[in-house]
């Protein structure tokens, strides 16, 4: 009822060649050599994270094309690095943490939802 026809497809990868695989192998595709497991979800998760705390954070400060920053997946778990000027570290972090806290809460729920644990770090 679900298409039995295409069953056989749905396990099956297919390289750029055209060449079909039944399992992936790290080195057709270019990964280190090491268990798939250990580098998580694809790296377009951590990059959509970046543009989440870059699009959040240059709308906050004065100057936007101050703001740098970086994102690095480990396994399922994506780190976050906010750098901001000095002068302008009070309007990121807000009135007791406030919007700092924000931002943290809306990477953990835009990460959570590609089954990633995300962390954002605040540096001046």
């Amino acid at each position: 009822m679900h298409g039995d026809d295409n069953d056989d497809q749905i396990g099956a990868l297919v390289a750029e060649d055209g060449e079909e695989y039944d399992e992936l192998d790290e080195a057709k595709l270019d990964l280190p050599a090491g268990d798939l497991a250990d580098y998580g979800p694809p790296s377009d998760v951590a990059e959509r994270l970046r543009g989440l705390v870059v699009y959040l954070a240059t709308n906050l400060v004065d100057d936007p094309n101050s703001v740098e920053v970086e994102a690095r997946q480990r396994g399922n778990s994506v780190f976050v690095s906010l750098r901001v000027p000095e002068e302008e570290l009070g309007k990121v972090i807000g009135r007791g943490g406030r919007i700092a806290r924000a931002m943290r809460t809306a990477l953990l729920i835009c990460g959570s939802r590609s089954n990633v644990r995300a962390s954002l770090d605040i540096e001046d």
